[in-house]
């Protein structure tokens, strides 16, 4: 059905956050925002404006393409951006912006966008259908189209990524982070948060790239986030990184979360991948060239060959104009 509109004229389901960016927030050089924690922001936004849509609880289902293309001081007040662009039978999915202004200034421009895609759950656990969206204006149609247009490029990423995540042992060793899903995890279902899963996603691709690179190393990427299923509270989580590609200037690593029962510690099983990608930076603040990364053995070859893969996949995906993030809210 049409989406009926509020007193300002938007669609319902938009919603914008607002807050100024803590030190807590920030990376292990100081210069800007951690990957994870602006992931954390476009999860709650994202989940705020789709479950305002929906009137149901949702789980995020997946989260592609998020660049990180400039810093993000502390201090700054972003604004996080949300609201429906399209619906499945039981799927909301959402375009996510985040705008950034000096606290004096108060002029936004925007630091990153993407899509996100929620499922909507009864209160039985299952997917339960959802009112449908209609665009109401010209950007709305260009963003519904875009994002449409994702659908089936998406799932051919997902197997890839699912076929990457079945390769052996490499050469290059990977960076594994192993804990218990704690209380403070817990999102409004009572399990871990998507967001939080994205920001561990990020520590330890953090922790993988920094032991392969010699300078201090950011994050420009991630994307191909597929949520599988959940992670109670109480679980195992093993979160498990390896650098699998290397370009003249960027690190591509693949990071697959796996999880189970503590009395069970050998039966993890995989909850959610992605595939991040750092830049060292010198001390200009540029991207420096990094180390080749060596094709030593069958599985460094066939691991390589999935990113190359992957690269082309992603390129083929329908952009969304940057003109748009600022324009469709």
């Amino acid at each position: 059905m049409p989406a009926a509109r509020a007193g300002d004229g938007r669609p319902d389901g938009a919603i914008t956050l607002r807050f100024l960016v803590a030190p807590s927030d920030m990376d292990a050089t100081g210069q800007t925002v951690q990957a994870g924690r602006v992931l954390e922001w476009i999860d709650k936004a994202g989940y705020a404006s789709a479950v305002g849509w929906s009137g149901s609880y949702c789980v995020t289902a997946y989260v592609g393409d998020v660049h990180f293309a400039r810093p993000i001081a502390a201090g700054t007040i972003v604004e996080a951006h949300a609201r429906v662009v399209y619906t499945g039978r039981t799927s909301v999915h959402v375009f996510v912006s985040i705008e950034t202004a000096q606290l004096g200034g108060r002029e936004f421009s925007v630091a990153t966008h993407c899509i996100l895609v929620f499922v909507a759950v009864g209160e039985d656990g299952t997917p339960r259908e959802v009112p449908q969206w209609e665009p109401w204006s010209d950007g709305d149609r260009t963003v519904r189209e875009r994002a449409q247009a994702r659908i089936e490029p998406r799932k051919a990423i997902q197997a890839t990524m699912l076929a990457l995540n079945g390769v052996g042992a490499a050469s290059a060793p990977p960076t594994v982070f192993r804990f218990l899903a704690s209380p403070g995890d817990t999102n409004w279902g009572g399990n871990a948060h998507g967001g939080t899963v994205m920001r561990w996603i990020d520590e330890t691709a953090y922790a993988c790239a920094a032991g392969w690179a010699s300078d201090p190393v950011v994050a420009v990427y991630s994307g191909g986030i597929n949520f599988f299923r959940p992670i109670p509270i109480g679980n195992i989580v093993e979160v498990a990184a390896r650098l699998i590609h290397t370009t003249d200037r960027s690190m591509h690593i693949s990071v697959a979360v796996r999880s189970g029962h503590p009395a069970t510690p050998h039966q993890l099983s995989l909850t959610t991948q992605c595939i991040s990608i750092f830049v060292e930076k010198g001390a200009s603040g540029s991207a420096v060239p990094v180390r080749s990364l060596p094709l030593v053995t069958p599985e460094d070859v066939a691991l390589d060959s999935y990113a190359r893969e992957l690269i082309e996949l992603r390129g083929a995906m329908s952009a969304i104009p940057s003109r748009l993030a600022s324009t469709v809210f």
